[in-house]
Parts: structure tokens; sequence; C-alpha cells
């Protein structure tokens, strides 16, 4: 900024420098205020993007403290998805050794017999004996002793064929079959489906083994080979099976069609049900059986574990709201303006964090989107739901309420009373979960904004997350998404950024502000360089004239003393 031309006072002895500086510093007080509001902005935008993340974590723990995770692109729950979740009821096995037990919101309290008959099986193939077509060097050879170095068969599932072909100039050893048969892929559609078939070779023990990845009828293994080194490979496997659906029975044959079987069982009347799993589900019941016996199912509802669920999201819920009324109160402190350079260089590091602590405090005081959030989800949460299917209409009769206001206190947290919220599980699970979960659907609109079909209240919980989405939504519109924040946000809901990019091209309202700022700021920053050179032109005529007239004046001197 300065000009090397510049002449500082040689002929006034004034120290221009100073002076220019002097008269500058009054001039960039424009620019620091300029700055110190732009850097209130900066603030304000991550002050907005702080509570907005703890909105969006807020939603999803709870999804997934509930097990709530699979949702529309909206962001609601997927219609009667609170029905499958498994912490409502419990299931107890009076013997576990037969089965384990688990069940979803769907099964029906009371007992329920069960007799398991048969378990369900994969298949599995083994050598009986040593593979015999191995030489000593673990090279597998053919039947005149040569070592092998291609091999081809086929595994059908029975209804897909795949194709194994085994190569090695080198000779070809145990390894490389399981290797090709672990490996092997048959393409259907646009995707590469595998064998079903695992493959392990034992060198300790000599043993080839086979087993289909899956159980059940449907689980299938036939070899076979159209070559003879492919057949004589087979054979010399020496394979041994269970029970052979086409030929013999034990030794396996080429061509055999060796087949898995179903689990069998009787439930509570409903006799030889059958399952190619050993994984059984029957009207939300699900078990997992490992051994045939009889036992008995237990299912009744968990009400302390639904409590617990409860409370701990209303602990959650009312953190949130604590921390938004100490936002939306927090003390403004006017006369803590952020720092400019020169002040924070007069500081030491303590200084400026108590002192940029009180300039950040309050920046979002009585913020009309906050307060229009948390607002809403009051309003909503106390909304009458007659068109529910339970006997619960409003969050009262279900032993939840808001609590009783104190000094001191913005309000709007909510309370349990544990006797009655737990009696209401108790008597009416489906409803307290119907009342809690129930998904909401949005009205619909015609392109005049009219309401054509009106949209349907959902559960407490389907109305805190809506008014929540709702919030960050404006949040968004006002201060952005933050430093890579996009994926977060649409793990909420997909479509969230929508509006933002589409309406006002990813770039925030406070956005615009601080660009606008830094226009201004390079506005006045101009006009200062302008004013400085003005200054210093100034003095440098100052200076000239004042030479001028020194050599005058000597130059009368001379002629008088002359």
């Amino acid at each position: 900024m300065y000009n090397n031309m510049r002449l500082s006072g040689l002929a006034s002895g004034i120290d221009t420098d100073e002076m220019v500086q002097n008269l500058m510093r009054a001039e960039r007080i424009k620019v620091d205020r300029v700055e110190q509001d732009k850097q209130i902005a900066i603030w304000r935008q991550e002050a907005y993007n702080s509570i907005n993340k703890d909105f969006v974590n807020f939603i999803l723990n709870s999804r997934k403290k509930f097990g709530l995770t699979s949702i529309t692109s909206r962001g609601t729950f997927r219609p009667n998805s609170y029905q499958n979740l498994n912490w409502v009821k419990k299931a107890r096995s009076s013997n576990e050794s037969i089965a384990t037990v688990s069940t979803t919101g769907q099964a029906m309290d009371g007992n329920y017999r069960v007799e398991v008959k048969q378990l369900a099986d994969g298949v599995s193939m083994a050598s009986g004996s040593e593979v015999s077509v191995i030489n000593n060097e673990g090279k597998i050879i053919d039947k005149n002793d040569n070592i092998a170095k291609n091999i081809e068969f086929t595994i059908s599932d029975g209804n897909k064929e795949f194709h194994i072909e085994v190569n090695n100039e080198n000779g070809i050893t145990m390894n490389d079959v399981v290797r090709a048969i672990n490996t092997a892929k048959v393409q259907e559609g646009e995707e590469e489906i595998s064998i079903g078939v695992r493959a392990s070779y034992d060198a300790g023990i000599g043993r080839f083994f086979l087993q289909t990845t899956s159980t059940g009828e449907n689980a299938k293994i036939q070899i076979n080979s159209k070559t003879s080194e492919g057949q004589d490979f087979i054979k010399g496997l020496n394979l041994c099976t269970g029970e052979v659906i086409e030929g013999e029975n034990q030794k396996y044959e080429l061509g055999d069609i060796i087949q898995g079987k179903n689990a069998i069982i009787n439930f509570n009347g409903a006799n030889n049900i059958s399952s190619h799993s050993n994984r059984i589900t029957i009207n939300g019941i699900t078990m997992d059986i490992v051994d045939t016996g009889d036992f008995t199912i237990n299912i009744g509802t968990d009400v302390d574990a639904v409590y617990e669920k409860i409370e701990e999201f209303i602990n959650d819920y009312n953190e949130l709201v604590e921390k938004t009324n100490r936002l939306l109160g927090e003390k403004q402190y006017r006369s803590y303006r952020p720092l400019t350079a020169d002040e924070r260089k007069a500081m030491d590091k303590e200084d400026i964090e108590l002192w940029e602590e009180k300039a950040k405090s309050g920046l979002l005081r009585n913020d009309d989107i906050i307060q229009r959030t948390m607002l809403g989800i009051r309003r909503a949460i106390y909304e009458k739901s007659d068109e529910f299917n339970g006997p619960f209409k409003l969050i009262t009769e279900i032993g939840i309420s808001t609590e009783e206001y104190s000094r001191g206190s913005a309000g709007g947290k909510l309370v349990i009373d544990e006797e009655k919220l737990k009696k209401a599980i108790e008597d009416n699970p489906e409803g307290v979960m119907e009342f809690l979960f129930k998904e909401s659907v949005p009205e619909t609109k015609d392109e005049e904004g009219n309401i054509i079909i009106p949209g349907e209240l959902g559960g407490i919980v389907s109305r805190i997350h809506d008014n929540l989405m709702n919030g960050m939504e404006d949040i968004i519109k006002k201060s952005g998404i933050g430093d890579n924040e996009a994926d977060l946000y649409r793990n909420v809901k997909f479509n969230i950024l929508l509006e933002f990019v589409t309406e006002q091209g990813s770039i925030s309202l406070l956005d615009k502000d601080v660009l606008q700022f830094n226009r201004r700021i390079d506005d006045l920053n101009a006009m200062l360089f302008r004013k400085e050179n003005s200054y210093y032109a100034k003095f440098t005529a100052m200076e000239k004239a004042i030479s001028r007239m020194n050599q005058q004046s000597m130059w009368l001197m001379q002629q008088t003393m002359g």
C-alpha cells in the first residue's frame, strides 16, 4: 500500500507515516465493524448448524434405540413397522436345548406347545476313504498315473448348472479344485450367483468335503462330467453321502442327486409344518430349533422393557428441550463484539477465549425458527387422535404430561406417571404402540395449494420427529448444512435438501449475508487505499512546497549576505 517515492517529513520534520496511519485508523473502524458483523453471521451459522445436528442425532438415535430404522423418503416410519419390534413382547422357551425363541409385537400373549419332529439339513458329502487320485507330491493324477493339467466337471443345485474347469500346467492340486468350486459363479440377469456349495480338503487325513450353504429340500447337489478325466477324478474322491433320491445310498455315483431335508414341526395344533430353515417364524414368534423334542413357548408383554424404552426416549427429548430453552433464553452481551486483529494482538489466549464466549452468547436468543419448531411439537403432542384404532386419544391417557411450571423454567419437558403408563402397557400394549409410533401421512395438495386429501396424524414419536424435520429444513434454508453433512441429513429424510438445492442453489440466507459482507469489506478496503494515497499525496505536496520555500529562503539569505 505504501509508495516508495513518498517523502516522509524530510523537509517539514513531521513523521508523515505516523500521521497518515493515525488518520487511517479512524477510517478503518468502518471496515472493522463490517468484519465484526460478518463474524457474528458466521458464528450464528455455527450455532444453527450445531442445534440442527442435535435435532438430527435425536431423531437417528431414537430410531436406532426403538429399532425403527426403516423409513420412507419423507422420513416417516413405514406402515405398521412398529408391530415388528422385538422388545415389546417377551418370549420364553421351556427347553432351550431344543429351541430358543424371540418375538415381535405381532405375537399374541399365551402359551404355545411345539413338537420338533425333524431338523432342516443341507447336503453334506465327504470322502469315505482317502482320496485316491493324488500322488506323493500332492498332484492329482489320472488312472494312468499321469499328472492332470485339466479337469472339467459340473455341479448342479437342481436349478442351475455350474461348469467347473481347473487348469494348471504344473499339475493340479486339491487346493486348486477347492478354490475353483468356492469361487464358481453363474450369470443370472445382471447378477452373478454363487454356486451355494462350499468345498474343503484336509491334507492331514486325505479327505475331501462338500457342504451346501443352505438347508432344506431345495438344497441339492448333482455332480457330472463329460470327460473321462473329470469322471475319473470324481470317482477318485470316494464321496459318500446320506440320503440319495436318485441312485444308490451312501456311496456317491456320478449323476446322483442328493437333497437336503426340511424341518418339520407341530405348532399348537397345526401339524407337520415344513420349513427349509431351522429358524421358523409363525405369527410373530421366531423359533431357532437345534434338536428334536417337545417344548412350550410363553409369550407375554414385556412391560418393563416397553416402559424403559419410552422413559429413555422421554429423557432424551427432555435434554433436547432443555438445550433449546437454554439457547432461546441465553443472555446477550451486546458490548462484547468480535475482537479485531489489533485487539487480539493485545490480549492473551485465555482472555480471548473468555471474551469470545460472551460475544457468542445469545446468538439464537428468542430465535423464531427454534421457537416455532418447539412450539409446534408441544401443540402436536397434545393434539387428539380420534382416528386411532386403540383406546388412547390423548397423551395424558397413557400417563405422560408436561411438567408443572416453575420459576426460571421455559417449560416443555415431559413427565411420566410410572404407574399409569405401566398399566396402559399391560392392559393394551398394541394401543400404546399405535399411539406412540403410528406413521403419519402428509396431506395431498393440488398445484394451487388446495388440500385434496387430508393428512393423517401420526403417533407421538412420529409427531415429534415430523416437527423437528420441518424445523431442520427451515434452519438449512437459513444457515446451510455445514461441512460435509449432507449425508447425515439425508439419513433422516432422503429429500430433506431438495428445496434448499433447487430453490436456493445450496446457498443459505446467512451465506448470502456473508458474501454481502465480503463485498462490502472489499469496497471499503478499496476506498481506504484511495484515501491513504490521497493523504500521502497531500503530505508529499506539502513537503515539496516546504522544500521550495526552504530553497527560496536559502537563496535570499545568500543574496543578502552577499
